[in-house]
């Protein structure tokens, strides 16, 4: 299938450039049944959910000995443990005995699992050490009852879990991104929150919203003066994909090209705080410019103010860089959204109907270089429908417009959505359904043979 000039197969290149403008012949369209029932709900929890890498925690949550964190998509939950000897492990959240839920939540200082049911125990390497009334079983050989482990690994502050024990490494399965993203340091991030809220929509409604920019000119208006909307370069490796887009410059899409004021009182509402400057109140007259210099320039510098100010060193990064967000797509739902100064993650899960979805943010600060502090545990907060985020504009703008875009699905003649080559990336995400649910790509109703 061509997309952008570029055919899309299991065989293709990975790492291609892909650059707006050059669309295919005719748009690619999308069955809509795959985001409203449950015969296609039912296939991603036999099929996609038990075998997929996925992220599961930051590393602040398991940062410790004895500390366990269950993590839990559709009818799946996972136990991820940090042991006595520092090592992270993982394993179904099921006693051994007669299947009770061993854990929920997060909890620390534990030197051991214990089943509230029947008080089964294991140790944090999961190994079977205690069964009260043990002699009434008859031969009941510990190591064949251990904790059934799950694979776990890490990138960065992100912590992996996969169900399958024969899925490739987590290192092969992310592609080129921990090379393409090694610059900007990820590990030197702590997450302070994870935040969830309930959401009446598909998880790929939801993580579709954080696939492409082509929707920053209708819901995310005031960002417009500020940030290139339209040339930003996209890449699509075998699973995941990238966008590069850069704030401190107004979108070209005005026919009259915004006033640095403009750009200055959009990019302090937006991002404010980078550049240390307060969002609320009157944001004042844009900075002077040096000559020589432009208004982007001169935000970078104060970018790089705010952060010496913190005690951290951007010498590192150029000003292109410092204002340039590197977007990453994670087959199947996350988006990683960072900055050298900056790292937030929203991940979309499945929720009891095709129709809800729980979106979970993750976020992170950059600690000092010299910093010596523990790691701490991140606050975790679950919120109720139809609550406001409390982290800025424009995620609760997205989380308004997706709880709009379902309720459009399931009228009688809408039948597929419609994309555009700016939309690839939501293109990759089911291209590669199609392949972990063993579907034919015939199901995609598209013609974009090259003319």
């Amino acid at each position: 299938m061509a997309i952008l000039g570029r055919e899309l197969t299991d065989d293709a290149p990975v790492g291609a450039t892909i650059t707006s403008g050059t669309g295919a012949r005719k748009p690619v369209t999308v069955p809509v049944h795959r985001y409203i029932t449950h015969a296609f709900a039912d296939l991603e929890r036999q099929r996609l959910w038990p075998r997929v890498w996925q992220l599961a925690a930051s590393v602040d949550h398991v940062a410790n000995s004895g500390d366990v964190y269950e993590y839990a998509v559709g009818d799946l939950s996972v136990l991820i443990v940090r042991g006595d000897d520092g090592v992270l492990r993982a394993f179904q959240n099921a006693c051994r005995h007669r299947g009770s839920e061993l854990c929920s939540g997060t909890t620390a200082g534990n030197t051991e699992i214990r089943c509230p049911f029947h008080r089964w125990t294991y140790d944090l390497t999961g190994k079977l050490r205690e069964v009260p009334s043990r002699r009434g079983f008859g031969a009941l050989p510990s190591a064949d009852y251990g904790l059934l482990p799950v694979a776990v690994d890490t990138w960065g502050p992100l912590v992996f879990v996969n169900h399958d024990l024969d899925a490739e490494p987590l290192g092969s399965f992310l592609d080129g991104i921990p090379d393409d993203s090694a610059f900007l340091g990820l590990d030197d991030f702590r997450c302070t929150f994870l935040v969830t809220i309930p959401l009446p929509c598909n998880w790929k409604t939801l993580i579709d919203g954080f696939s492409e920019t082509y929707h920053v000119q209708g819901i995310h208006r005031e960002m417009l003066p500020c940030v290139d909307d339209v040339n930003g370069p996209q890449q699509l490796w075998r699973h995941h994909g990238k966008l590069e887009q850069r704030y401190g410059l107004p979108s070209p899409r005005f026919r009259a090209r915004p006033d640095d004021q403009a750009v200055w009182e959009s990019f302090v509402e937006i991002m404010g705080t980078r550049a240390g400057v307060s969002m609320d109140g009157d944001v004042g007259p844009a900075p002077a410019v040096p000559d020589g210099n432009d208004l982007r320039g001169v935000l970078s510098g104060m970018v790089r103010a705010a952060n010496e100010a913190k005690g951290l060193d951007s010498g590192a990064f150029s000003d292109d860089q410092l204002l340039t967000m590197q977007q990453y797509n994670l087959f199947p739902n996350v988006t990683i959204v960072t900055f050298p100064d900056l790292l937030s993650v929203v991940r979309s899960r499945p929720g009891p109907s095709p129709d809800e979805c729980f979106m979970d943010v993750f976020a992170f600060e950059r600690q000092p270089a010299a910093s010596t502090a523990a790691r701490a545990q991140p606050m975790d907060v679950t919120l109720p429908e139809g609550s406001e985020l409390p982290v800025g504009l424009v995620l609760n703008q997205d989380v308004t417009n997706a709880r709009r875009a379902q309720r459009g699905l399931h009228q009688p003649g809408f039948t597929k959505i419609t994309l555009s080559s700016e939309e690839c990336r939501i293109l990759n995400l089911h291209r590669n359904l199609e392949r972990w649910l063993g579907i034919a790509p015939s199901e995609i109703e598209n013609d974009v043979s090259p003319s």
